[in-house]
């Protein structure tokens, strides 16, 4: 493996880690010399990858909302009607709490007040490219007569994102997965799913 190779492959390491200490302990609640003692690593080999921790908060928001905008271009390609994209919306939840972790960006969320400008930029822009991708299903399904709600899209969009965060949250701190389930079934109803 050559350097640059290397290099790339090890602030991978660093993000995976990172990520994993953030949706399961928040963005304040770890250090480097968290990251650096299961790496087996000194923390300045960690500053050579990420200057500071809020660098390192920022790559994190971006490549989590990468990756969410690969799965959302995956449910448009093979989803069936908003209907179906709306469920398959669900289930990235779903399926982040079934890995005994939280949304990398509600765990960020609860902190906001804390995070330096650029983290709550990029977590502004987080939000704000679910709420648009929701905004278009809802839009989508309002015009198919398959999804019923009251009011604008961005209002039903904003609800379904808080509403979802904030069943993860309840489920983590009391009752599980079931009550997970149980919150998600009761919103997709809400719009006639």
């Amino acid at each position: 493996m050559d350097q640059k190779t290397e290099a790339v492959h090890t602030s991978q390491q660093i993000l995976d880690i990172a990520q994993r200490l953030v949706q399961t302990r928040g963005f304040n609640a770890f250090s480097y010399a968290d990251i650096a003692n299961e790496m087996n690593v000194s923390k300045a080999s960690l500053h050579y990858h990420f200057t500071s921790k809020a660098k390192l908060g920022v790559m994190l928001i971006e490549r989590y909302t990468n990756d969410l905008g690969k799965i959302l271009d995956e449910i448009d390609r093979n989803a069936d009607g908003p209907i179906a994209k709306l469920r398959s919306y669900v289930d990235i939840y779903t399926r982040v709490l079934a890995n005994e972790r939280m949304c990398l960006c509600g765990m960020l969320a609860a902190e906001f007040v804390t995070l330096p400008r650029p983290m709550q930029t990029a977590l502004d822009d987080y939000f704000e490219a679910n709420e648009l991708w929701l905004a278009g299903v809802l839009e989508e399904g309002r015009h198919a007569a398959s999804l019923q709600f009251k009011g604008s899209v961005s209002d039903a969009a904003q609800f379904i994102i808080g509403s979802l965060e904030g069943a993860m949250l309840m489920a983590h701190s009391h009752g599980g997965m079931a009550r997970f389930s149980a919150a998600a079934r009761r919103l997709l109803a809400d719009f006639g799913v």
